[in-house]
């Protein structure tokens, strides 16, 4: 058997000490599956007095992980410190330059840095790999680099962020409110003190970002993704899907459409006979449409510490048996340039909720509207508010009134349009709620 594979491992929080648990506990079978012996020499940590449940009193401590990445004592360097400059980015840069191959968990790195790091990587003939930056425990970075390399991808979609996912699946079931849901995530642990990169999307597009570019030999380009978050979602919202045949997910979605690749996180409608539509609670999921396979669905835990080391010990496991496969699933000099779809031109389906004015005519001038834009409507829902008694005092004005429609597939430019016209008329109070319907099977 070849020598063992050391690893200095930056990062000692929840998914580091997975980590170190994951191969005390099942060294041994990896090391027979890998034809390698795989230890841990070092480890780098800001704090070397805190109890993280593992012992590390044996192995080389670094308080500066640049200093571990240069170390002669590693030959894998194992970044799980997180953001995308500062430590976590010098360190990688250094580990790759010097010729150590590099396991990473940081999506954010990866979504700002993956070209150059790529390009790093193919100079130094070292592995970079990255499982665990997108879906914590799902396989879905190798299926797309390795795979599904035989395939013309057409699309790539998915549920990539549990906090959203988890909120979502609460306000469906117990009918609460999106701010009370997100005061329990934030409780239980779901949700950050400051959720806005999740809540937002912000997330979701960092893994969008690097999917993109496996699934379509593009650079990634993270700063040309359409992006909304879920907080507009009401229990309005929600009800209403639920009774039109739909859930709502917050998806990640990249296309290729005929002017370039559509990149977008938003809030969408999914039938409820699709498998996207059953993933609940924290779980994630991803698809992918290839010309020869069809679609392909994954599904599992996309964090947690024990989900994310498993992920982060698979690629450390390929680096043990030798695999090398090109960071971005083809030669970095190869990636086309990211060429951005105009998202104003998405087609598809939308679910449209105006609060209307009671008055004649409203409803009507709606109707135009829409039908000047060439928008057709496959349903139209009205729910008439209770107000009192039912009945206005004379000379009172009227509550707005819900009124919801789905339409048929056309596209955003319509849309956008159609509701500038519709606002125009005066016909309805306030913003209208706007959520696309995704085509799945």
């Amino acid at each position: 058997m070849a020598n063992a594979l050391r690893l200095g491992i930056a990062g000692l929080g929840t998914v580091g000490a997975s980590v170190v648990n994951l191969l005390a506990k099942h060294g041994d079978v990896m090391a027979r599956k890998a034809g390698r012996a795989v230890t841990i020499s070092a480890v780098c940590a800001r704090d070397p007095n805190r109890d993280r449940g593992i012992d590390v009193s044996r192995l080389s401590w670094f308080t500066d992980p640049v200093e571990m990445a240069k170390s002669d004592e590693i030959d894998v360097f194992v970044e799980l410190i997180g953001g995308d400059n500062g430590p976590a980015e010098n360190s990688v840069r250094a580990a790759l330059a010097a010729g150590k191959h590099v396991v990473t968990a940081n999506k954010a790195l990866l979504a700002k840095h993956g070209v150059e790091l790529a390009q790093i990587a193919e100079a130094s003939k070292v592995s970079l790999n990255y499982e665990a930056a997108v879906a914590g425990g799902i396989p879905i970075v190798k299926t797309l680099r390795e795979s599904m390399s035989g395939n013309d991808v057409s699309r790539v979609y998915g549920i990539l962020n549990g906090t959203c996912n988890y909120i979502l699946t609460r306000m469906e079931a117990e009918g609460i409110s999106f701010e009370d849901c997100l005061a329990d995530a934030q409780r239980l642990g779901y949700a950050e003190a400051d959720p806005t990169f999740d809540i937002e999307g912000n997330d979701t597009a960092h893994k969008l970002a690097i999917l993109t570019s496996l699934a379509f030999g593009t650079k990634i380009s993270a700063d040309d993704i359409y992006m909304e978050g879920i907080t507009s979602i009401t229990t309005a919202d929600i009800q209403a899907a639920d009774e039109l045949g739909y859930r709502i997910k917050l998806l990640g979605v990249a296309q290729r459409t005929d002017t370039g690749i559509e990149q977008r996180v938003h809030p969408t409608m999914v039938p409820k006979s699709s498998a996207i539509a059953r993933i609940d609670g924290v779980l994630n999921a991803v698809a992918v449409d290839g010309d020869f396979v069809g679609e392909v669905v994954l599904v599992g835990p996309g964090a947690g510490g024990n989900a994310t080391a498993s992920s982060v010990v698979a690629d450390i496991a390929d680096v043990a048996r030798g695999d090398q496969t090109p960071v971005l699933g083809m030669p970095a000099a190869d990636l086309d340039d990211y060429t951005r779809a105009r998202m104003r031109l998405h087609e598809g389906g939308y679910y449209i909720r105006f609060s209307v004015v009671d008055r004649p005519g409203a409803f009507a001038e709606i109707a135009k509207c829409m039908a000047d834009g060439g928008i057709s409507l496959e349903s139209i829902v009205q729910r008439r508010k209770a107000v009192g008694s039912g009945v206005p005092e004379t000379g009172a004005q009227a509550e707005p009134q819900p009124v919801i429609l789905i339409t048929y597939e056309t596209t955003e430019v319509a849309v956008r349009q159609a509701l500038d016209a519709i606002a125009s008329k005066g016909v309805v109070s306030g913003a209208p709620q706007m959520i696309r319907i995704e085509k799945l099977s």
